[in-house]
């Protein structure tokens, strides 16, 4: 069950520094009710990774985060494990032709699906507002997946039924409106003279044409990374199919955010409630809960809790940061832990941050919010497919 500290729900075993800047949150005067903390919360950019809060008359672009709209898709294929070969090395490099990854990468040669081209000059056209740079980058990014934790996974259930697993966001064009907001909601700090404990905490009030901007720049970018990955998983259900050699009727994909500003109604008013690495816990709601690289993820069902405010973790949450992962773990054990996967086996030194022994026991993290979802499946993991590209050359540059 959780506890409260200073104006904190807290679920699970979470260290003081989180809490600590967790409760410098729930001091800001537009803050309503309680800051609830996810078990795999951890120390962030202004707000904690794994926090869900409610406001009244304002908005912290930075608590949402630089990767407006970032969530999980999975989806259940109806192939069976026995359909599978033994060697799946045919599976990874058919998705990795198919889908870019790593920090800017993108579609250099459009040979995307119809569908995918219309649903990205769709969501284009619905942005007034583009200078060349970011609608060439909004068009080549979409259906590409990105860098770090961001993966595509093929997985086996508790039936040795067959799922497709993907996390990504709104990619470059996602981090750029952040970053603009972000910057905007700190010079108006600064304008009025504003002291905050933490200048990441800036806000943009609402009825501003800021606050107007901001709204509308996020709510595209949460359309667009919740299209993105939507794209990509059609893809991926494409390749599975050029892989076994027949067409595949899979069931309905559960897409969910889990870094996302909303107006919902809890506590008895409506709030702008912010789920940063939290995803959405309606009583009834599926969710996707993934584990760190070689651990098991869920699909869940929420159990409505009002105390989390419908909500719960979004993975396992770091343990420790990427320096220091790639400082004390080594090669050989993130091998050791990827045995019998087919994976980046390749780019193993430049995936050491992504190192399972980097992020919280996705078992402890699952048995801490038992009151705020249940498994419907536990997911094992076959095949996993990561950009190495932006890792190796951040490597590079130290």
């Amino acid at each position: 069950m959780p506890t409260m500290h200073d104006n904190v729900l807290v679920w699970g075993e979470i260290e003081q520094a989180t809490v600590d800047q967790a409760a410098r949150l729930s001091r800001l005067p537009f803050v309503r009710g309680h800051v609830a903390l996810m078990p795999d919360a951890h120390v962030g950019m202004g707000s904690t990774i794994g926090t869900v809060f409610g406001t009244n008359g304002a908005i912290i672009p930075a608590a949402i985060g630089v990767d407006i709209g970032c969530g999980m898709v999975a989806q259940s294929l109806n192939v069976r494990a026995e359909e599978l070969p033994d060697n799946l090395d045919g599976l990874h490099h058919a998705i990795a032709r198919s889908i870019p990854a790593g920090m800017g990468q993108g579609h250099r040669n459009d040979h995307r699906a119809e569908t995918t081209r219309d649903r990205i000059e769709q969501l284009i056209a619905a942005r007034a507002e583009w200078n060349e740079h970011d609608r060439k980058r909004a068009y080549t990014q979409f259906a590409s997946l990105g860098s770090g934790n961001h993966f595509v996974e093929v997985c086996l259930d508790e039936n040795d039924g067959v799922w497709a697993v993907l996390h990504s966001g709104s990619r470059g064009i996602g981090n750029a409106l952040a970053m603009k907001h972000i910057e905007c909601a700190k010079g108006l700090m600064r304008q009025y003279f504003i002291e905050l404990e933490d200048p990441e905490l800036a806000y943009l009030v609402e009825g501003t044409n800021e606050f107007d901007a901001y709204i509308k720049d996020m709510q595209w970018a949460q359309e667009y990374a919740f299209a993105n990955r939507e794209a990509m998983m059609d893809e991926v259900v494409h390749q599975m199919a050029w892989f076994l050699g027949r067409e595949l009727e899979p069931d309905p994909a559960i897409n969910c955010h889990h870094n996302y500003t909303v107006m919902e109604h809890h506590g008895g008013r409506d709030v702008w409630l912010t789920r940063k690495g939290a995803i959405r816990a309606r009583h009834g709601d599926l969710g996707v809960i993934p584990g760190s690289m070689g651990s098991a993820s869920y699909i869940v069902r929420g159990r409505g809790s009002e105390a989390s405010y419908t909500s719960s973790s979004h993975g396992a949450g770091r343990r420790l940061s990427r320096t220091e992962a790639r400082r004390s773990l080594s090669v050989e054990s993130l091998n050791r832990e990827m045995a019998g996967k087919t994976w980046n086996a390749a780019n193993a030194e430049a995936l050491l941050d992504e190192h399972p022994e980097a992020y919280k026991p996705i078992a402890e993290v699952m048995e801490a919010q038992a009151d705020l979802v249940e498994v419907v499946h536990e997911l094992r993991q076959i095949v996993n497919y990561k950009g190495v590209e932006e890792i190796r050359n951040r490597r590079k540059s130290k």
